[in-house]
């Protein structure tokens, strides 16, 4: 039986949970023991003739006033005594955690792969470099090919001197991926493809210039200059990676004559001195003798018998090959290489 607190009627109906009359909830009461002669109290019939009531209405919104938002939703809490289901995000965070070791050891992996297919390849690799000219600022480099020189394994026992005045086919020549390179009137010619350079060693560790003052003779055949320059290289050696490492010394023989020093390591070039006007050079078709003198750890620079410049070996090269580079598509030529110790 329930009954309700409010008016105190009483319904037997079990199913009822809402008193009929003024729709206060019903509470549980113990049931009287029987009276067979209790009066039966009857409730009064419902009046079904009066209108249902109808929750109020929310004026409409003004443009000035939001309407009223929804109430949230509603969720019943868990029953005492249930532990709550435990997340499953942590499962989701540790599986992103695993894909993305895999993945990252996978790439490590390709990357070593690469650069192992890279030291084996023929050809040196492309290279970009940024910050090493004012005038071109992505190029790819080429070197010798059939030199792999190792600085600690170089020729201790070598002469005072060596000049190559390159009347003999010492150095290597052909039609490389990155540029041309052959003999002709007694010259060594190099030409490098468009927006690129153009490395070559000397042939063999007689060209050392560890502790040395080499000498070169360079010229702009037609007397178009580089954009990027041509010159003479010291401590030159290509790396487990075939990745040359070397000091160069740059001259630009256009309308206003410049030098560069520049730096090769690990894959870049790096200027060392940037571009800087010189009236020591002479532009055109004239030559001009360019000079590295590497005493320990200090390199000093000449341009045709005049100091320029000096800088220290900071990556502790101290020796290596002699080596000439151009870039671009003139055609330079280098004669009366000169190695003193």
């Amino acid at each position: 039986m329930k009954s309700c607190p409010s008016c105190k009627r009483t319904y037997t109906d079990s199913s009822l949970n809402f008193c009929l009359e003024d729709g206060t909830p019903l509470v549980n009461e113990a049931a009287p023991a029987f009276d067979p002669h209790a009066t039966i109290r009857y409730i009064d019939p419902r009046d079904t003739n009066q209108p249902a009531l109808e929750p109020p209405q929310q004026p409409p919104a003004s443009r000035d006033q939001p309407a009223f938002a929804p109430p949230p939703q509603w969720s019943p809490l868990p029953a005492a005594g249930v532990p709550r289901k435990k997340s499953s995000a942590i499962w989701w965070i540790l599986g992103g955690v695993l894909v993305i070791g895999f993945s990252g050891i996978g790439l490590v992996v390709m990357i070593l792969a690469i650069a192992s297919m890279s030291s084996n390849s023929n050809e040196a690799k492309n290279t970009n470099v940024g910050n090493s000219n004012s005038k071109v600022s992505n190029r790819n480099t080429n070197t010798n090919t059939d030199t792999n020189t190792n600085r600690e394994s170089l020729n201790t026992n070598l002469p005072s001197s060596l000049t190559d005045d390159f009347s003999e086919s010492t150095w290597s020549a052909g039609n490389y991926t990155f540029g041309d390179i052959w003999y002709a009137d007694g010259e060594y010619h190099m030409r490098s493809k468009a927006k690129t350079y153009l490395v070559m060693y000397a042939p063999t560790g007689d060209y050392d210039t560890g502790n040395a003052s080499v000498k070169v003779t360079a010229r702009s055949v037609d007397g178009t200059s580089p954009d990027s320059g041509y010159g003479l290289i010291v401590h030159g050696e290509k790396s487990k990676t075939g990745d040359l490492e070397d000091y160069a010394l740059l001259i630009y023989t256009g309308a206003e004559p410049q030098y560069e020093i520049v730096k090769h390591k690990g894959g870049d070039q790096k200027a060392v001195v940037p571009w800087t006007r010189s009236t020591i050079i002479r532009n055109g078709t004239s030559p001009n003798q360019l000079e590295v003198r590497a005493k320990g750890s200090e390199l000093s620079f000449y341009i045709n018998g005049q100091y320029v410049d000096q800088i220290a070996d900071s990556e502790n090269f101290k020796h290596g090959l002699a080596g000439l580079y151009t870039s671009d598509t003139a055609e330079v030529a280098f004669d009366d290489l000169e190695i003193n110790r």
